[in-house]
């Protein structure tokens, strides 16, 4: 089994689609070992994104993920990094293809619903960014 860190952003959230993405999550399989609402500060935001700091979409990226309430979550599954990334969809909602998350509740590029850990390495900083071993069930 493996593990990856996702996101309901604060655009699906405040649209009130998080319980429709969660069931989509149950759904397609995966396991929630860990689950928290929260509402990031622009600090939280700016070290969770530090990767993409050098980029000219750091700023609103950080303000939009500091905007408003989000969830956070670890989930299980056979190849569950790659299982997730086909769930979301393309980055750019446009772009995804029909049924996937992104494609469904995403609005832009900049606000496009969801998030996903897209290797090994980065799901085991993101999950440790937000979630404690013992919060992981």
């Amino acid at each position: 089994m493996e593990r990856t860190f996702a996101i309901i952003k604060p655009n699906a959230f405040a649209d009130g689609n998080s319980g429709k993405i969660l069931g989509r999550i149950y759904e397609e399989g995966f396991k929630v070992v860990g689950l928290k609402k929260l509402y990031m500060s622009i600090v939280e935001a700016e070290g969770f994104y530090h990767v993409h700091q050098e980029k000219p979409f750091f700023g609103e990226l950080t303000d939009f993920m500091a905007s408003g309430p989000c969830i956070v979550m670890v989930l299980e599954a056979e190849g569950a990094i790659k299982k997730w990334r086909d769930l979301m969809g393309a980055t750019n909602p446009a772009d995804a293809a029909p049924g996937t998350l992104r494609k469904e509740f995403g609005q832009s590029l900049g606000e496009n619903a969801t998030h996903g850990s897209d290797a090994p390495d980065t799901a085991a900083f993101e999950i440790g960014y937000f979630f404690s071993g013992l919060e992981l069930l």
